[in-house]
């Protein structure tokens, strides 16, 4: 074999190598990012890294000083949490003038809430808007759906007047006044309904309204560069408080007090989620959602939103974007948040402020 060609021969396996390795390299960057395991971040920590990215199971930091032994802030003692009292859910508007069509229904005599339960309509809805009957109960002097052992003198239904599925119209009501017949003749008792074509009249402004003052906001959090996993996006998130949601590829950021809404969602592509192997499951986008009626304005949800985007944006190297794809500047979110104030205080002088129970209703 001559020098020519052993260095033909040579010069090919080099050019081979080469390819190989920018392959190797290619696929390495462009792989989804994934989750780091707690070992691996706990390295990263040993190492002096500037930022500490532990893992969904990472021991808790030590809080000690080891120069005097003496705690630097509170330790918690994990057995305490037993014994704190659970936050009371928030109590449910019932019916209310605002939103509904209400109709008195007198009884020739008291009514037990085992009677009431048993004449009450196997369904809640009149057509696409909720339906209720409420008791006045005698002791307490509040309204309240019929229950058991309790003792009524007056009813009240009800049928909501607008929702998302738009306004009353005459044949939600017609089947609300069916309902609420059957029901006052099954407790022996007399209805006294409003007027069919005022309440609609009044369903169709009220939905006006709400048609004007509804803001759901959605923000798109786009990778720069690779791309995500389910288990890396689960894993950021969970950092800054988000928790699986009901469904896949949901996570939800809980609300201050219990049985509430939550404040923000957190949604990307459900069959990612439930692929059989996640974590090889490309993610280019995920969204960051905000309803805004269902979150007391008190809870400043916009801020948050803003907060939480930034950061995902810094741990992930993603962009923010508007639902288009389109880049957010600073500018367009303070003009958002502009917005907002004026849409609470339209809201707070209807008497429709953003997280009530009302609002909540009315906006779903």
């Amino acid at each position: 074999m001559s020098n020519f060609q052993l260095g033909l021969i040579i010069a090919g396996a080099v050019v081979l190598i080469i390819v190989v390795a920018h392959n190797a390299w290619s696929h390495h960057r462009n792989a989804p990012k994934r989750a780091r395991p707690s070992g691996e971040a706990a390295s990263a920590a040993a190492d002096g890294g500037a930022r500490q990215e532990p893992a969904l199971d990472a021991a808790p930091l030590d809080l000690g000083n080891a120069a005097d032994g003496e705690p630097v802030g509170h330790v918690v003692d994990p057995r305490d949490a037993l014994d704190l009292p659970l936050p009371l859910a928030e109590r449910r508007g019932g019916l209310d003038a605002l939103i509904d069509a209400i109709a008195p229904i007198a009884p020739e005599r008291v009514v037990s809430g085992d009677v009431a339960l048993a004449a009450l309509p196997p369904t809640r809805r009149a057509g696409s808007k909720p339906f209720a009957i409420e008791g006045l109960h005698e002791d307490a002097r509040q309204w309240e759906t019929p229950q058991p052992g309790h003792r009524y003198r007056h009813f009240q239904a009800g049928v909501q007047l607008a929702n998302r599925t738009g306004a009353l119209n005459e044949i939600e009501f017609s089947e609300f006044v069916m309902k609420t017949q059957a029901f006052a003749d099954a407790i022996g008792a007399a209805v006294d309904f409003p007027d069919m074509l005022h309440e609609v009249a009044r369903a169709r402004e009220l939905d006006q309204f709400a048609s004007e003052h509804d803001a759901q906001l959605t923000f798109v959090l786009r990778a720069r560069q690779a791309a995500w996993s389910p288990g890396y996006v689960q894993q950021n998130a969970a950092r800054l408080g988000f928790v699986a949601g009901a469904m896949p590829g949901r996570m939800v950021l809980p609300a201050a007090g219990a049985g509430l809404p939550p404040m923000l969602t957190l949604d990307y592509d459900a069959q990612a989620a439930m692929s059989d192997d996640p974590e090889q499951t490309a993610l280019r986008d995920i969204s960051l959602s905000l309803d805004v009626a269902q979150v007391p304005r008190a809870e400043q949800p916009f801020a948050r939103l803003r907060e939480l985007a930034q950061a995902l944006c810094e741990a992930m190297d993603g962009v923010l974007c508007d639902g288009n794809g389109a880049p957010l500047p600073a500018m367009a979110l303070e003009a958002i948040a502009t917005d907002l104030e004026q849409l609470y205080d339209q809201l707070d002088e209807r008497e429709l402020s953003a997280g009530t129970a009302l609002a909540r209703r009315l906006f779903n």
